[in-house]
This record gives C-alpha cells, sequence and structure tokens, in this order.
C-alpha cells in the first residue's frame, strides 16, 4: 500500500508540473547556431540598408523542438485584429517600437499571437506575458514575416521579480 501511495504521489507531482508552461526568454527562440548574430540587448546585430530603406534581416530560424510546448514569454503587443476594448489577433516583439518602425527583428524573434477570446489591453506600451501553445509556424504578414505563432489562452501583467 505504501508504494502505491508513493507512486501515487509522484505520479501527481509529474502532472501538476507538466501543465505550468515553459517561461522563455527571446533569446530561448533562436537556435544556438544564430546566438553569435544577436547583440546584448537581444536585438540582430546587423540590418540590411540596401537602397536606402532598412530591410527585415531574414535569419532567423526557428527552434523546431518549441513546436507544441506551452510557454509563457514576455513582449510587446502590436495589434492587428480587434476593437478599441480587446484584441484577437496581435505580434508580440522583445523591445517597443518594432515592427512599426522599421526595420522589424528577424522571424525567430516575432510572434503571431491569435486569442480568440480577446485580451484586454489597456497600455499598449507596457510589457505582458503571453501563455499559450507555440507552434513553429511560418506567418506573413504586411509589417514582418513571422517564425512563431501562439495560440493564447492566458494574458498576464510582466512582473520582473
Amino acid at each position: 500500500m505504501r508504494k502505491w501511495l508513493i507512486a501515487l504521489c509522484c505520479t501527481f507531482s509529474l502532472l501538476v508540473h507538466a501543465s505550468e508552461p515553459l517561461t522563455l526568454d527571446w533569446l530561448d527562440l533562436v537556435p544556438e547556431s544564430e546566438r553569435s548574430m544577436i547583440n546584448e540587448q537581444g536585438i540582430a546585430a546587423f540590418i540590411d540598408h540596401n537602397g536606402g530603406k532598412a530591410k527585415q534581416n531574414q535569419m532567423g530560424k526557428v527552434r523546431e523542438e518549441l513546436n507544441g510546448s506551452q510557454v509563457k514569454i514576455p513582449g510587446f503587443v502590436i495589434p492587428l485584429e480587434g476593437d478599441d476594448k480587446a484584441v484577437t489577433e496581435f505580434l508580440l516583439v522583445p523591445y517597443f517600437g518594432a515592427c512599426i518602425h522599421v526595420p522589424p527583428p528577424p522571424p525567430n524573434q516575432i510572434i503571431y499571437v491569435k486569442f480568440p477570446s480577446g485580451a484586454p489591453i489597456q497600455q499598449l506600451w507596457d510589457v505582458v506575458y503571453i501563455i499559450g501553445e507555440l507552434k513553429t509556424q511560418h506567418v506573413s504578414h504586411d509589417l514582418a514575416e513571422v517564425g512563431y505563432l501562439i495560440e493564447g489562452t492566458q494574458l498576464e501583467e510582466y512582473d520582473d521579480m
């Protein structure tokens, strides 16, 4: 009986921890082979300025092993779909002004977020956590090429502690 109780407790503990999302930093989205191209601010170290207009750096392979993971990642919101009360689709980016001011970050530093229930966004300049299932999916948008998609299930205020 004692062995069964221990086994049951261990199994329950694993299930509880398995349901917690994996907290990611933006550098975690970059494959090891590309990390040498990122500077200390986490922004691509080189930008193509050919023709007078800055272009998105297309380096930006995704980490396929993260596909299907439940994740939690902080970032800034660039609204795409929704109204003045809730946003249902948006880009999540690592720094304020990304994609609005050219050039956008590389594809592996932008996440397309679908939030069907609508995420209330009071102050777009604040950092938020997005929680949901991360997919390694290429999305082409007018603002940028995107390497990841999250089916958002929860939005939280950012707490840097």
